[in-house]
């Protein structure tokens, strides 16, 4: 479990001193990537889409671009955790940040999550969303080699859902998933 995230915050401090390969699309993937502009007009199809842009198997590529659509200019994506000796750490990226760090290793070892949980609170235009998570490497996975819980800040502007931030930590060992957040989704 810590693996992914110092895996994620190594990859984030690297990617400015190493070359990041870049996958490649064909044409047929750039069509078939189109941003869908309604996938944000409800607060449960921007959190659905949230999470299935970021899901594939082993070489599938991600739609980066309805990913970034989802999120207003200058959100924040906020990993959370210990760093190799123990200490309590939070890494902050844009959303192009976590793409540059995220992007080789989800389409290497295939990446599903999957919300099992939501617990919302909205007062005027601001929601916040305690999302749980499980994650898989493949669609056909029982086993999560993963758990945690994102913490999503949203807006709504009258006409389309926002995410503003992304501010999420994983279960681990010494810190266990409260049983009132991983009641099943039906």
């Amino acid at each position: 479990m810590k693996k992914l995230l110092i895996l994620f915050l190594i990859g984030t401090i690297s990617f400015s001193s190493h070359a990041q390969k870049k996958t490649k699309q064909t044409n047929d993937q750039i069509i078939k990537f189109k941003i869908d502009s309604t996938s944000v007009l409800t607060l449960d199809s921007t959190i659905k889409t949230l999470y299935a842009v970021i899901s594939g198997e082993k070489e599938e590529q991600r739609h980066w671009e309805q990913f970034k659509f989802l999120f207003k200019p200058d959100a924040k994506l906020i990993a959370s955790g210990t760093d190799q000796y123990g200490n309590y750490r939070v890494h902050y990226m844009t959303p192009q940040d976590y793409i540059k760090t995220s992007e080789k290793w989800l389409v290497e070892n295939g990446f599903f999550e999957k919300e099992i949980n939501r617990k919302v609170d909205t007062f005027g235009s601001i929601t916040h969303v305690f999302s749980t998570y499980e994650t898989f490497h493949s669609k056909s996975d029982t086993t999560a080699f993963m758990r945690g819980i994102n913490s999503i800040q949203m807006f709504y502007d009258g006409k389309r859902w926002w995410v503003v931030n992304i501010y999420w930590a994983q279960e681990t060992d010494q810190q266990a998933i409260p049983k009132s957040f991983l009641k099943k989704l039906k």
